[in-house]
């Protein structure tokens, strides 16, 4: 087929096939093998509007659930979130009929515990980071998630970097840790613990991030069986009533607290869109954009998540600190040389 060499390119691009809350991309999606259905594809601006939209919303979930945090305790919140995902996903599932179900039941512990770990645990710690932390710390920190898959890859399978790529791995870390406030001197003085609670915010999202790295590992074993929206939807529906059983154990035992009804009243539309905007839509739109323009060009556009961040910050009156701006510039520009060593024909 006239295909195939296209796909074999694809996968020696090695891209960067994840996002903060998207599902890993094959490395190559099906192309259309009709010229007359070529022809058809929809123009490549509104792939780059797809792509933009997709890390506004990404951006935007931590702004949106900040507020929310202080009425929602993390944990309710984190099983709030995917319960509205699971729904959205079983509902975009539903037009495939039984083949995404007969799936469910043949991989269901697999997709289960890839589940936990890309959506509960991860989840649960970003925002639980969150409620420590500010929203820009958090967005970018979850952006480094490709460096980490590269470390884990290396001491898993034994896919050793090269020493430029480890450079930019460096690179990356210098930045989370001028922003996390470990190196440089701070604008001010910080109240009584709030440094020590920021840290603690930042190193929570960090260490949760190795879940989403975890899943994005465990998606390509069943890659041959289920495509993007089939692996993200049927993860978040396995793991679900695992993450409830807990969560409400959890609560009967007094762990946790649960929210009441006047708070989630008051609370019920931003969890909604949390739930369906940047944990459903904005994975489409990454899909939908990595399709048109491929997956470089969409793991270029991860790094618009921490600006986006920042920018939104701004607007709502949290300007960055310069320590900050310094930190997340040194981030980005180590994401975008870490993209650029992975394009063809680049010399490590």
């Amino acid at each position: 087929m006239r295909m195939a060499p296209a796909r074999r390119r694809a996968e020696h691009a090695n891209p960067i096939d994840f996002a903060p809350f998207a599902p890993p991309m094959r490395t190559a999606l099906p192309l259309s093998p009709a010229p007359a259905l070529a022809r058809s594809t929809p123009p490549r601006g509104l792939g780059f509007a797809a792509l933009v939209l997709a890390a506004l919303s990404w951006a935007s979930l931590y702004f949106v659930s900040k507020p929310v945090l202080g009425e929602v305790r993390p944990a309710a919140f984190t099983l709030l979130r995917y319960s509205v995902a699971a729904l959205v996903f079983a509902l975009l599932l539903a037009p495939r009929g039984a083949a995404p179900w007969r799936q469910l039941r043949r991989h269901a512990p697999r997709l289960a515990l890839m589940g936990l770990l890309g959506y509960g645990f991860f989840g649960l710690m970003l925002i639980s980071g969150l409620a420590l932390s500010n929203p820009a710390h958090g967005a970018t920190l979850v952006a480094t998630v490709p460096i980490s898959t590269q470390l884990l890859r290396w001491a898993l399978d034994g896919q050793r970097p090269s020493p430029a790529q480890l450079g930019c791995s460096l690179l990356a870390l210098a930045g989370v840790a001028l922003l996390a406030g470990l190196l440089g001197p701070q604008t001010a003085a910080p109240a009584a613990g709030s440094a020590a609670r920021m840290l603690l915010g930042d190193l929570m999202t960090l260490g949760g991030s190795l879940g989403w790295v975890l899943y994005t590992r465990g998606a390509g074993q069943l890659s041959a069986e289920l495509d993007p929206l089939a692996y993200s939807g049927l993860t978040a529906i396995a793991m679900w009533p695992v993450l409830a059983l807990g969560m409400l154990g959890a609560a009967v035992l007094g762990w946790i607290e649960l929210p009441s009804a006047a708070q989630l009243r008051a609370q019920g539309p931003a969890l909604l869109y949390v739930g369906v905007v940047p944990s459903v839509m904005a994975v489409l739109c990454y899909l939908f954009g990595v399709r048109l323009l491929g997956p470089l060009t969409g793991g270029a556009f991860l790094n618009l998540i921490p600006v986006s961040a920042l920018g939104l910050g701004t607007l709502l009156g949290q300007p960055p600190s310069a320590r900050e701006l310094l930190g997340c510039a040194i981030v980005v520009s180590a994401l975008l040389l870490q993209g650029r060593l992975q394009r063809p024909g680049a010399r490590p």
